[in-house]
């Protein structure tokens, strides 16, 4: 069976005025995620719309890996887009238009379960920053203290962390949630401020999310 998960990422931030909603979100799920999803090596692809931060509207691209957004099948799209798309692409009306492309960094390798799991229903996403100096830290801390405890969370699905090879912050982490249930919930609410030996003092003082970052989103496409 195809892996519908590997080692890349792209996710496209994006809002548009109320006037061009309905006929971008029609775009967006009548053309483009399908002619993504033609182009060989993108593996899976759904979009989400903000209830926490943002911005408004998050596409995410499951990526073989983000080679795949530089092959010819893919920049072909972009050099020569359909006249649907030179109307509506977010870069074109955005109010706002973030991409940024990534490559796994967490775990080490996809499981066969991962990589045949579909695209969750709920998303809470970081993009953060820290200093070089303490890259080394934050990534050890983030892996064996923090994310270790996420995975007891009922509903919890698991967490993937990204590091960006086009955009920034440097750092996301994807966590897959099965329902809003999860970051509503007492478990959820106990994990956030909890605390761990590097994590709190060492850590987490120089860390910056970007504006709307931690952003929770909810799957609309497909339904």
């Amino acid at each position: 069976m195809a892996a519908k998960k590997g080692n890349g990422l792209l996710m496209v931030y994006s809002d548009v005025a109320a006037e061009h909603e309905e006929e971008y979100n029609r775009w967006y799920n009548e053309e483009h995620i399908p002619e993504r999803l033609s182009i060989p090596g993108v593996l899976n692809a759904a979009r989400y719309e903000a209830v926490q931060g943002g911005p408004r509207y998050l596409a995410v691209y499951e990526l073989e890996s983000a080679d795949t957004w530089h092959t010819d099948a893919w920049q072909k799209w972009l050099k020569d887009p359909t006249e649907w798309s030179k109307r509506m692409s977010p870069s074109v009306i955005g109010t706002e238009y973030i991409r940024n492309l990534y490559t796994r960094i967490y775990p080490d390798s996809v499981s066969e379960e991962t990589a045949q799991s579909g695209m969750a229903p709920v998303l809470l996403v970081g993009r953060m920053s820290v200093p070089e100096e303490i890259d080394a830290k934050f990534n050890k801390a983030y892996n064996t203290e923090r994310l270790p405890e996420a995975t007891k969370i009922p509903g919890y699905i698991r967490a993937r962390r990204f590091e960006a090879v086009m955009g920034a912050p440097k750092y996301t982490t994807v966590h897959e949630m099965e329902s809003m249930d999860v970051v509503n919930g007492e478990g959820w609410k106990a994990w956030s401020p909890m605390v761990t030996p590097v994590w709190n003092t060492e850590v987490r003082p120089f860390m910056v999310h970007e504006e709307g970052s931690p952003g929770i989103f909810r799957r609309i496409f497909p339904k």
